[in-house]
């Protein structure tokens, strides 16, 4: 299987480069290349391809001059920088930053965040109550409930999670796992992937700069192993709870809406319930495509109701009933609850922790909306409806203790059952928007940090940054859902799984937002103890409780999330061997290729020390990482001990932003121990689609700009000289290319100009240009420059001779001398990677021009 070029964003992240060599219109030449307007003028219709936004393909406008520089060949060997390349600061550019958002946007944002956030935290009233309480309440027990649950809500969700965790985000990212990428940035923890290693902000602050308990801290994280895989296995184990919920809550959901119509047909039998949830579950996972903004503007109309209803139907029982439950916002009747109930109170922390379920989605969403968006939401709209919900309930059951059975329903105000019915099974249908959102974004950051396999993720807006779908992640949630609701059937058995990957999540984040806070934040290790301390036995008493769900049925999740944890942990544990067998791969081409006395190009002593043949043509090595030197390339070079005429190490470089402008998008470097060699990298954005009917003559054209401009710099040129027309005559010129052949149509100006090859008499087919004595005055003012004279005759004459795709084909192999146990997990992990990375036949090149070198790798 060939080795195609790095994982590539063109609105879709992580998807092959859709690349055709046959131009759509049919009279287009391969080299007549147009990027829109361009400086010297309109050249024509003919394009041979490049990146366009997708949002306005017809208006796109490319680049008016390569961004990034080109480093002058110095002509000889040397020992200096500047023997691998100049102008390679394009690195720099780019790197994701945490969106801001004020005013009508962030209001914006926040009542989407509504639609989203809360639906799995909002439904919580339906079955809160019936779940604590096994027979009627006393309403000394309904008080001391109602008080655990306002602190709860108050203590872990407000306190907790939206002033304090939420702002342990990485870059505007959340989740226990972005606590551990952000950990990464500050602290030498983990091994990087090449490929991203360069793109990491890393922000290790100087020791000098911390405390020194902090630092002693530090120290001691980053010299233990130990630690280190404990943390990578909190954060993996995390991500894999979060998915294990994310099948658990639509079915819970959804199956618990539609058991909600019993209220007015009792008759209902079992077999269409499970069907119709079914229906909705897979309805609902196929509208996912139209991407978070849509749907949350969709589902937050059904939340805002919803909540509103609660606090509405609240206020009401509270007034009509008992408002004596009021006295429950004192603590000591929470406090009482555990010292009068014991043991039996500690068990019935299991149904009052459902009032706070859906509360890990609130950060691991973060990254979909904003700080600022979470915290007003919840704290001017759901979470005032939430405290009034419980409370209004609380007081209809304190006269009515039978209630506590169907506690919503049961409190609802005379002639609203059937709004009330029709609102609350729309909103526990959208509950379960919560869970999908985040195990879509947590699923993102696991890929960035190589714990995943690579799959298409798609960017959903272009306002929003982190709004995220994952297209196979969602048909996999969707197939888990279904055949969930079809095995158990009832809420009751689904119920029994449900809220021990909750707490443990919690406890996760409270664990890694400490971390954070001694290490990133630089907080006194005396200042954050207690409130550690404190969190951490809440956390700790709610999940020892809902551990007695095990055997009842939270063995399930509790297995999936293992699997799932297992399978993460291999595949970095494969990656990881992976980039310790290929970095004898990375090293600068000096170490490669150097100069004889003579000036001709020859192997280093350590690859041998011959003399390489220059091989005809234009090479296009498929560069994964974008710096030093490509391992095709040395295997091509090694191999073959030849180079092409003219080498282009191409790399396609996502970035974090929708679209990245005509002026940056092309970075062009050149290598100034190898004539004829060049880097070029293109910056494209995901909400960018890549388009290239022919992808040489886009390498080829933006090396020849670059070569151009650069001698302009050096000239002192400005951009516009008298006879950049002859030079845009010689950009327009061309034919379509068939393997080694080329035919091209000539064209000849008044002035008696030919296209072809310098030195070409006229009617040799080329790019370049054959001068007659009679249009010297014409000379462009680029090519009175001899030195660039040659570079651009040595470019056109290799493009026109021929065009080569050179792709590795990298095999991997375990070590014979590997144990049993390594074996079988390395064998794991190639099966997985053989039959999850791309083809190179989706890259869609053309076969005939298509170059494999093979080399094999033991891990």
């Amino acid at each position: 299987m060939a080795d195609p070029p790095p994982p590539m964003t063109s609105k879709v992240s992580e998807d092959p480069l859709p690349l055709n060599n046959t131009p759509s219109d049919p009279s287009a030449r391969s080299t007549g290349i147009s990027f829109g307007p361009d400086p010297r003028g309109d050249i024509g219709p003919s394009q041979a391809g490049g990146i366009y936004h997708t949002r306005s393909i017809t208006r796109a406008s490319f680049d008016r001059r390569t961004a990034g520089g080109i480093s002058q060949d110095n002509g000889g060997p040397s020992n200096t920088s500047d023997d691998v390349e100049e102008g390679d600061d394009w690195r720099d550019k780019h790197a994701k930053t945490k969106q801001v958002f004020r005013g009508t946007t962030l209001l914006w944002l926040a009542y989407q965040s509504i639609g989203v956030i809360y639906g799995d935290i909002g439904t919580s009233p339906l079955y809160v109550y019936s779940s604590t309480f096994l027979e009627p309440p006393t309403q000394e027990d309904l008080l001391q409930v109602l008080s655990v649950i306002i602190w709860s809500l108050t203590i872990m969700v407000t306190v907790k999670y939206v002033l304090i965790i939420l702002h342990a985000d990485n870059e505007g990212e959340g989740g226990t796992f972005s606590c551990y990428s952000l950990l990464t940035r500050f602290a030498n923890i983990t091994s990087r992937d090449p490929r991203e290693e360069v793109l990491v902000h890393m922000e290790r602050h100087l020791s000098m700069d911390m405390r020194k308990p902090n630092r002693t801290i530090r120290d001691r994280i980053e010299r233990s192993k130990f630690t280190h895989g404990l943390l990578k296995t909190i954060g993996v184990l995390a991500v894999s709870m979060v998915i294990a919920d994310g099948v658990l809550t639509p079915a819970q959901s959804v199956l618990g809406a539609v058991q909600g119509l019993k209220v007015v047909k009792p008759d209902l039998s079992s077999s269409a319930i499970v069907g119709t949830s079914c229906g909705i579950l897979i309805v609902l996972f196929l509208i996912q495509p139209f991407g978070t903004t849509k749907l949350a503007s969709a589902f937050a109309p059904i939340v805002i109701i919803w909540l509103g209803f609660n606090g509405a139907f609240g206020i009401y029982n509270l007034v009509k009933y008992d408002w004596v439950v009021l006295k429950a916002f004192s603590p000591y009747f929470a406090i009482q609850f555990f010292s009068q109930h014991k043991t039996h109170g500690w068990r019935m922390l299991g149904g009052i922790l459902l009032s706070f379920t859906g509360v890990e989605a609130l950060f691991a969403d973060l990254g979909a909306f904003s700080l600022r968006a979470i915290q007003l939401s919840w704290m001017c709209y759901a979470y005032p409806c939430l405290l009034l919900a419980y409370i209004g309930q609380a007081a209809f059951i304190s006269i009515h203790p039978e209630a506590f059975t169907n506690p919503f329903f049961n409190c609802v105000p005379p002639g609203m059952l059937y709004p009330s019915l029709v609102v609350a099974v729309l909103a526990a249908i959208v509950a379960s928007q919560a869970m999908i959102t985040a195990t879509f974004q947590l699923t993102s950051q696991i890929m960035k940090l190589s714990y995943c396999p690579q799959v298409k993720v798609v960017h959903t807006s272009k306002v929003f940054h982190g709004q995220l779908y994952v297209p196979f992640l969602n048909w996999i949630l969707m197939i888990g859902a279904v055949l969930v609701t079809a095995v158990y059937s009832d809420t009751t058995r689904l119920g029994n799984a449900y809220g021990v990957c909750v707490m443990f999540v919690t406890f996760f984040d409270t664990c890694m937002v400490t971390l954070v806070a001694l290490i990133v934040w630089k907080l006194s290790p005396f200042l954050i103890f207690i409130p550690w301390l404190f969190f951490a036995t809440i956390d700790g008493l709610y999940l020892s409780s809902s551990l007695n769900k095990v055997p009842d049925g939270a063995w399930f999740t509790i297995t999936v999330s293992g699997i799932l944890a297992a399978i993460f942990l291999l595949w970095r544990f494969g990656k990881e061997s992976q980039w310790r067998a290929e970095a004898e791969d990375r090293f600068k081409p000096t170490e490669l290729v150097r100069k004889d006395q003579k000036g001709h190009l020859c192997l280093t002593p350590k690859w041998g020390g011959d003399a390489l043949s220059v091989i005809r043509g234009f090479g296009i090595y498929f560069d994964k990482t974008g710096v030093m030197t490509p391992a095709v390339f040395t295997h091509f070079v090694s191999k073959f001990v030849a180079i092409p005429e003219v080498a282009v190490f191409f790399h396609l470089h996502p970035v974090e932003v929708p679209t990245v402008s005509p002026e940056e998008r092309y970075h062009v470097s050149k290598f100034g121990t190898i004539p004829g060699c060049y880097r070029l990298v293109i910056k494209h954005g995901f909400m960018d689609e890549v388009i290239s009917p022919d992808l040489a003559a886009l390498i080829y054209t933006q090396v020849r700009k670059a070569v151009v401009r650069q001698a302009r710099e050096r000239l002192g040129l400005g951009p516009k000289e008298v006879g950049d027309d002859l030079e845009e005559e010689m950009n327009d010129g061309g034919g379509e290319k068939n393997g080694d052949t080329t035919s091209t149509s000539a064209r000849t100006t008044t002035t008696g100009l030919a296209v072809g090859p310098p030195g070409s008499t006229p009617g040799q087919g080329g790019h370049g240009l054959n001068f007659r004595s009679n249009v010297n005055t014409r000379l462009p003012v680029e090519l009175r420059d001899n030195d660039l004279a040659d570079e651009l005759a040595k470019l056109d004459r290799a493009f026109a001779a021929k065009i080569m795709y050179i792709v590795g084909k990298e095999q991997m192999r375990v070590r014979r001398s590997s144990s049993i146990g390594r074996r079988i997990v390395l064998s794991i992990f190639l099966w997985i990677r053989e039959n999850t990375r791309a083809k190179i036949a989706n890259l869609r090149l053309a076969m005939d021009r298509v170059v494999e070198v093979g080399f094999v790798k033991e891990i």
